[in-house]
């Protein structure tokens, strides 16, 4: 039954390994070249005290490959549960190959358990070494990210360290109970990618983040924190990004101006400045060379002398692998109650 079963997917198994290599190779050969050029960036940029432009010239100039790799592990598991787990037993009930092995005195159970075993670890150790190769050569890039790509947002996380198996082993054993259900292979395919994705969509919004409690906190304002000012018909308008300046990685949950008596101001609430003030604010020209004095540094330091903060509420950067682990565990439980749901499927309703 191990050899049958190894047949049908080995050809399944080689495109997964071709394509695990040639991205493997990448990774490894530019994965050192990138943290040598990330270490050299901060030891020059700690001297003159300007790392966020560092930061920015950095991850500019990776990010097309930053991207690909993200997307690789995005997309694997969606694609294990479409393309292995929806035809995996669908297949073989449209043209009643089953049939055969059941009547060569193998049980159903031992069939669908020999398939969920050999493949389904296959699919976890391939997904698995990705997910935690991506993470080592991703390193410096999630560092420097802007608050776009903080290693704890949701497109991001879901591409690092050990969730990718556990959204692979879901997706897998989701597709073999939509194909029991639906006996049709198109049709488990396309449910299997719809029902993939609700639970990958619902998961971040709902799910995680209440799975610790978040942080509140109370910032100075920086040129980390602040994305820029605007002219308002009542004063100067301050427009905050979503990021933590000590905490670049964080997943920030909401990002607000609070004024000096500590009320949250709503989105877009202009603020009374002096005209000498709100002119420095808005400064013209081109930004300070390296080693120049930045000219936003007076109006940020009269903003937080007057008492002006970020309101932000965040999950940290150490909240990562905390995160990953319970992640990881929901999906654990998920994929085992499909796993029986589809032996109780095969002994009652396949034929």
């Amino acid at each position: 039954m191990i050899w049958l079963t190894w047949r049908q997917f080995r050809g399944s198994a080689a495109l997964m390994g071709a394509v695990l290599t040639a991205v493997g190779l990448m990774l490894v050969l530019t994965g050192p070249g990138l943290a040598d050029e990330y270490a050299a960036g901060i030891a020059d940029c700690a001297v003159n005290g300007r790392c966020d432009r560092f930061y920015s010239a950095f991850f500019g100039k990776h990010d097309l490959a930053f991207l690909s790799v993200t997307l690789v592990a995005l997309l694997l598991p969606a694609l294990v549960g479409l393309f292995w787990g929806a035809p995996l037993i669908t297949r073989e009930l449209e043209s009643g190959t089953h049939l055969l092995v059941w009547n060569q005195s193998v049980t159903r159970t031992r069939w669908l358990a020999v398939k969920l075993a050999l493949i389904g670890l296959v699919v976890m150790a391939a997904t698995c070494l990705l997910g935690l190769a991506v993470t080592w050569w991703s390193g410096p890039l999630d560092r420097s990210a802007d608050d776009g790509w903080a290693l704890m947002s949701p497109l991001v996380f879901d591409a690092r360290g050990i969730v990718p198996m556990a959204y692979a082993a879901f997706g897998f054993v989701l597709g073999i109970v939509v194909g029991l259900l639906a006996r049709r292979t198109l049709a488990a395919m396309a449910l299997t990618l719809l029902i993939f994705t609700g639970v990958q969509l619902a998961v971040p919004l709902l799910v995680r983040p209440h799975l610790q409690p978040p942080i509140r906190a109370s910032v100075e304002l920086t040129a980390a924190n602040v994305d820029g000012f605007s002219r308002e018909a009542d004063g100067l308008g301050l427009h905050l990004r979503n990021q933590v300046p000590t905490d670049t990685g964080a997943w920030v949950l909401s990002s607000r101006l609070a004024d000096p008596a500590g009320r949250v101001m709503a989105e877009g609430e202009a603020i009374s400045l002096s005209g000498d003030l709100a002119l420095a604010c808005t400064p013209s020209g081109p930004p300070p060379e390296a080693g120049r004095a930045d000219p936003m540094a007076a109006c940020f330091a009269e903003l937080n002398r007057l008492g002006y903060r970020q309101a932000v509420t965040y999950h940290p950067t150490s909240a990562f692998w905390p995160f990953q682990w319970i992640e990881t565990g929901i999906y654990a439980l998920f994929t085992a109650g499909l796993a029986w749901l589809s032996f109780w499927l095969i002994r009652r309703r396949a034929s």
